[in-house]
């Protein structure tokens, strides 16, 4: 009896399992038929309504960590110029030091 029961069990997962898959063959079918016909309907103007409202969901930044992000960026811009420059005159004199002991 038990061993009916399992097997009675086994069959009733593999039916379920093959309408899973039918149902989802058949929904991705018509999410693909959908985006066709919506990419034919609207064109631009429903492209810019979209936009709008996709726009109106972003979560923009306050305008103190505007600031503090940009004051960061130009202070490592400032701190990488000057570490380049000072590299770059260093190397010079060096060259130039290296060059003056060859005469």
């Amino acid at each position: 009896m038990a061993k009916e029961k399992k097997d009675t069990l086994k069959k009733a997962d593999a039916s379920a399992k093959e309408e899973t898959k039918k149902a989802k063959k058949s929904e991705s079918k018509s999410k693909k038929d959908a985006k066709k016909d919506e990419g034919k309907k609207g064109g631009i103007i429903k492209w810019f309504r979209d936009l709008k409202i996709e726009f109106k969901n972003v979560t923009w930044p306050t305008k103190k960590t505007v600031f503090v992000n940009t004051s960061v960026v130009l202070g490592t811009i400032a701190f990488a110029s000057l570490v380049v420059g000072l590299l770059d005159f260093g190397l010079l004199e060096l060259i130039k030091f290296l060059l003056g002991l060859s005469q």
